[in-house]
């Protein structure tokens, strides 16, 4: 497919319709997960999921530059990055490894070795995983869509399997993880074949590493500002992380919706169409406000599906939902940013004018929410939830949430002076209409069963669709779209 060729709308809803029906096998996995695991056990498996991505630093440097070649069909660009990113996950692999002797004391691991080290396995599959989405994404986003689907299907069925029939415990979790992600990783291997047969560039990989540089300094960023989570496991240890586990794949939720503009990006970079970037941002918000609403008006019913136990997280859930609107707004406004700048078109990458873009300013932004957040965290947990491990939680969670959308007003105002991009607030303002009456249906029969708020949140959904298409011309012309693609892809599946 030629990059000029990509569809924003027909690409996001690939990914979307992948994402939502993932849900299901989602659900299924954590619902696996959280009732045959202890909570000591639970909390172990989100320390994990904490730790593990300090090793996976670098693993979006290379790829944020080699999607950006892909995007402007330089020659040999997929193969090149896929060999770099190989090698750099190598490397982090054996200092993660290098490091368990550190990392099991310091987080209460000693009885769990084996899961740990095989943990370690994660790192290499998220290298490769990453390299392979960006060259996707660069011209056939769509395809990043099957592969959410056929990992989360694994997944989950591997859970089953591991979990449930041999009685692994939090050991199938991880195979099953590792395994699902080896089955996605050999997929998008499959669709990039053909690439796979240009030439290596080595020029291309000196070009990367000097732009890496920028990556780095904001990867190193964000994973400064994600060491609260880090501060929370310490001092909340695995109680305050079994919380957060718990909470987190249900507000994550929302952050689906960002994948409506997943093509915004790579379309940016071929066309500076800013309509394009208007029509993302309706399509992202159309979805992201409801799940949102949903989510603050039950918080304890989507929580009891996972086990009784959580259901006292139901105010660290409601923050974490807002917090996952804001961060999937402000995905819109990254994607911009990065789609509108130029400095590397000619496959140069010159260092200064790097550091004097908005780009620089962009990846800047992570230090500036670490330096709100942690001092301010260590004092307020420190001084006022000492050995509380939910209002740890709580605590560090609300912190977050306000530096983000300190974050979310500084994008937006980088936005604002770069491009004209009109925000459709009299859209916004029907999705919070129609929201407020579905969360409200959701408030009232406010369900305590799994099988029961699964079924309302279905027809409060059902509810939000039917006033906002009653409403708003936009969502009536969205539908009428969407059944014509679904017409198209089924006359080709015939």
């Amino acid at each position: 497919m030629n990059k000029k060729e990509i569809r924003i709308q027909y690409s996001g809803f690939i990914l979307f319709a992948a994402k939502l029906m993932t849900v299901a096998t989602g659900t299924i996995f954590t619902l696996l997960v959280a009732r045959s695991l202890s909570q000591s056990e639970y909390g172990t498996w989100g320390i994990l999921n904490i730790v593990v991505p300090y090793f996976t630093l670098l693993s979006t440097a290379v790829p944020f530059w080699t999607m950006r070649f892909v995007a402007r069909d330089k020659e040999g660009a997929t193969k090149t990055g896929l060999l770099a990113n190989s090698s750099m996950a190598i490397i982090a692999t054996f200092v993660y490894l290098a490091l368990l002797p550190v990392i099991i004391p310091t987080f209460n691991l000693e009885n769990y070795l084996m899961i740990t080290t095989i943990a370690g396995a994660q790192i290499i599959e998220i290298y490769l995983i990453a390299v392979l989405e960006g060259c996707l994404q660069a011209q056939r986003p769509h395809f990043v869509g099957y592969g959410l689907l056929v990992g989360e299907i694994s997944k989950a069925s591997l859970a089953y399997v591991l979990i449930v029939r041999l009685q692994l415990s939090l050991l199938g979790v991880f195979l099953s993880i590792v395994v699902a992600f080896a089955i996605k990783a050999a997929l998008y291997l499959k669709i990039v074949f053909n690439e796979l047969r240009q030439k290596v560039v080595f020029s291309y990989i000196k070009e990367w590493l000097k732009g890496s540089a920028f990556n780095i300094y904001n990867i190193a960023g964000d994973r400064l500002a994600a060491a609260i989570f880090l501060m929370m496991s310490y001092y909340g240890r695995e109680i305050a992380a079994s919380y957060y586990q718990a909470a987190i794949p249900i507000a994550n939720i929302i952050t689906y919706s960002s994948f409506l503009a997943f093509a915004l990006y790579p379309k940016l970079l071929a066309e500076r169409n800013m309509d394009d970037a208007t029509s993302s941002l309706k399509m992202v918000l159309m979805f992201a406000i409801p799940m949102t609403a949903g989510l603050l008006a039950v918080p304890s019913s989507f929580l009891i599906i996972l086990s009784a136990d959580y259901g006292v997280a139901a105010p660290l859930l409601m923050l974490l939902a807002v917090d996952a609107l804001i961060l999937t707004t402000s995905s819109i406004f990254a994607s911009v940013i990065y789609g509108i700048e130029r400095v590397d078109e000619k496959a140069e990458i010159p260092f200064r004018q790097v550091a004097r873009s908005r780009l620089f300013i962009a990846f800047s932004l992570p230090y500036v929410h670490a330096a709100i957040t942690l001092p301010t965290a260590y004092y307020v947990i420190t001084n006022f939830a000492n050995n509380q491990p939910l209002l740890i939680a709580e605590y560090a969670i609300a912190i977050n949430t306000v530096a983000h959308f300190a974050m979310f007003v500084v994008m937006y105002f980088l936005v604002h002076q770069a491009v004209k991009l009109e925000i459709p607030w009299k859209s916004v303002l029907k999705y919070a209409f129609a929201s407020v009456l579905m969360a409200t249906i959701l408030f009232v029969l406010h369900p305590t069963r799994a099988l029961l708020t699964l079924t309302m949140t279905a027809v409060a959904g059902a509810a939000y669709l039917a006033v906002l298409l009653a409403i708003d011309g936009d969502a009536r012309k969205l539908a009428r779209d969407i059944i014509k693609e679904v017409k198209t892809i089924a006359k080709r599946i015939v």
